[in-house]
């Protein structure tokens, strides 16, 4: 599988996994303290043949990711699941623990956001809390098993209706998949 975008990873044990897994080209941040220059190399890259940030689903790899996304509007995302990203031992987890055809399915399903799409999107925070995936004991489940579903990653509240908007879910598909998440608690 070869990836024409350069993939924004955190460092040199994820960019070892990514290139066993597909064959790209990476930009390592090392860690969340972002430097100007790799910010800037960022911006050229997205320029040049375009990004995908693809870091670790934990606070960190999420703060990367909004550093990115604030500075370099137009990246693409990539996300795992923090369970396809545990170490073997159940000592860490990263991107670099992943299995390969995690990490091929994860560059498959792909977000770009629509920066110039004016539509509002019509999932309201009310659909969000008649989901019970906020003001809910197991909204915080539910938002991290509707991440999973639609690709889009771990959130929290206000997190998930950005992402929902940013990547336009339509109404259908978050329909679909909140489905999808009451048949799995049902079938528990």
């Amino acid at each position: 599988m070869n990836i024409q975008e350069i993939i924004v990873v955190e460092g040199k044990d994820d960019t070892t996994a990514i290139k066993r897994a597909v064959n790209a080209d990476t930009i390592e941040t090392n860690g969340s303290a972002i430097s100007e220059e790799t910010l800037r190399r960022i911006e050229h890259a997205q320029q040049k043949r375009g990004v995908i940030v693809f870091t670790d689903p934990d606070y960190p790899g999420r703060r990367i990711r909004a550093i990115i996304e604030e500075r370099v509007p137009g990246v693409k995302h990539a996300f795992l699941a923090k369970e396809k990203t545990i170490a073997k031992n159940g000592k860490g987890l990263g991107i670099e623990h992943a299995q390969d055809e995690d990490i091929r399915e994860a560059l498959r399903n792909v977000y770009t956001p629509n920066l110039h799409s004016h539509i509002e999107n019509e999932i309201t925070m009310e659909d969000l809390f008649v989901a019970r995936l906020i003001g809910h004991p197991q909204s915080k489940n539910r938002r991290l098993r509707l991440g999973e579903i639609l690709n889009i990653g771990m959130t929290n509240g206000k997190q998930l209706h950005k992402r929902l908007t940013m990547f336009q879910i339509t109404v259908e598909q978050f329909g679909q998949a909140v489905a999808q998440l009451d048949q799995e608690e049902q079938n528990v």
